[in-house]
């Protein structure tokens, strides 16, 4: 199964959405019977690419959230590793996460595992706003506001972009104002 969802990545990155069953298979160097004992359709291997996305974004947060709580570093400094973790997770293959972003099927259970991570990074970042005061009076709603629009642009403006990182922590900076 990793054999073809390596291929579908690799497929999906060259050839976006227009990518074919046949040649994820072809690259996979497996039979397009072997594909479907596995994934039924081209959407099926978008939906399980989004979920080993999902993964990776769930094991980044957690190392950087440890990072964050060993070296407790100033406000630039953390807005710095946060943009870089999040970039970090789209820095390879971005035609891939565009695709992803745009045609992986919605699913209950995948719209649930995304306000999870985003209400996961909101709750470390809040925590981080108050380290450093900073957020103004309410840091719980300046890191959501944070959190989405990092997300509207990272997945809509910055993928794939060698600037994303800088571009994203300037944004951070410039939204999240000193404590009163």
């Amino acid at each position: 199964m990793e054999v073809v969802l390596e291929a579908a990545a690799q497929v999906f990155e060259r050839e976006g959405i227009s990518a074919t069953t046949n040649r994820i298979a072809e690259r996979g160097g497996v039979s397009i019977g072997t594909l479907y004992q596995y994934f039924p359709n081209k959407r099926a291997l978008l939906h399980a690419l989004a979920e080993r996305h999902l993964d990776e974004a769930g094991e980044r947060l957690e190392a950087l959230r440890a990072e964050l709580a060993a070296a407790r570093p100033d406000w630039a400094a953390t807005v710095r590793l946060i943009a870089d973790a999040v970039t970090g997770l789209h820095r390879d293959r971005p035609r891939l996460h565009a695709v992803l972003y745009e045609h992986t099927p919605r699913t209950p259970d995948g719209v649930e595992r995304v306000r999870a991570l985003h209400e996961a990074l909101a709750v470390e970042l809040a925590a981080q706003l108050r380290r450093c005061g900073r957020g103004g009076a309410d840091p719980e709603h300046m890191a959501a506001l944070l959190v989405h629009a990092v997300d509207a642009q990272l997945h809509r403006v910055l993928l794939g972009a060698a600037s994303a990182a800088d571009d994203l922590a300037r944004t951070m900076l410039a939204l999240s104002p000193a404590g009163d």
